[in-house]
């Protein structure tokens, strides 16, 4: 009787495990910043992770002859204490996947994990531009095209998504690392439930918005998503907005949901890049 309970207590990570592709270091020799911690684990329970200190990239690659040329990079939610890999994470890289999106879940550093020393802007950012300018560099590898890479988060992830759209560089053409020569900037973001909605602005030339949030979830996100619309709108730069009548907080993306407008928030995404000009079959 033990012995089946903690095998279902378990059962998401093995599958996790079995399942999903090996993650990929940001950086190879040490992620600057981690260095005191660096050989010390990373904590699971479930399909959440905590207690990161070398951040990765979980490639789900659509094969070449299904490959719309698109990649989206998947930020988690967790409040920036843990990540949320299932519903948040590994599940919506599979959808992708199959839908000839590539995805790519990012592991970032938690800046407000018990007796974290990171900062959401000084190391989860730096971990989710390393993510953008890793994905460019293999863009070929992966059939990607380089100007068809976007990022979308969930919730905490929601922010670095807004963050990475806000302050981006065209790359460091001087660096002996051919990563950090690539580009930063996202070519569009989706920001799913995002947090902290009012430190988000937005100016002429920045990348397409898509938003999708709860009508019942906190005025923070369910209002202040409206209002980043609105300033989307001011700016000229297009956004589109999904706010669902009867979806809270965390919906996130789960394949064996029941059918809703919430859990269908992906195929809306899809239309949506299509009409952007930004999904469609390479040539």
């Amino acid at each position: 009787m033990l012995r089946s309970l903690l095998a279902s207590l378990f059962l998401p990570l093995a599958l996790s495990a079995a399942d999903t592709p090996a993650a990929l270091p940001l950086w190879p020799q040490g992620a600057p910043g981690s260095e005191a911690r660096a050989a010390e684990p990373e904590k699971i329970e479930g399909s959440n992770v905590c207690n990161i200190h070398k951040p990765t990239l979980t490639p789900f690659v659509s094969a070449a002859d299904k490959s719309t040329g698109t990649a989206v990079i998947i930020c988690p939610g967790g409040g920036h204490s843990k990540l949320c890999l299932g519903h948040e994470g590994y599940a919506l890289a599979e959808w992708f996947r199959d839908h000839g999106i590539a995805a790519f879940v990012l592991k970032y550093r938690l800046a407000r994990e018990p007796g974290s020393t990171y900062t959401i802007q000084d190391h989860a950012m730096a971990d989710a531009r390393r993510a953008i300018r890793t994905v460019r560099s293999r863009a070929p590898e992966w059939h990607i095209q380089p100007d068809r890479i976007g990022i979308l988060g969930f919730s905490a992830g929601g922010e670095l998504a807004a963050f990475a759209a806000m302050t981006n560089d065209p790359g460091h053409k001087e660096s002996p690392d051919p990563i950090e020569q690539q580009s930063s900037r996202p070519d569009f973001q989706g920001l799913i439930y995002p947090g902290t909605s009012g430190l988000f602005n937005a100016t002429k030339g920045m990348p397409p918005l898509f938003i999708a949030a709860g009508y019942s979830d906190r005025p923070d996100i369910s209002e202040g998503m409206a209002t980043l619309y609105l300033k989307y709108k001011a700016a000229g730069v297009k956004a589109e907005m999904h706010i669902f009548a009867n979806a809270g907080h965390g919906f996130g993306y789960k394949a064996d949901a029941k059918p809703t407008a919430a859990s269908r928030w992906p195929t809306r995404f899809t239309e949506w890049l299509t009409d952007s000009g930004l999904l469609g079959q390479t040539k």
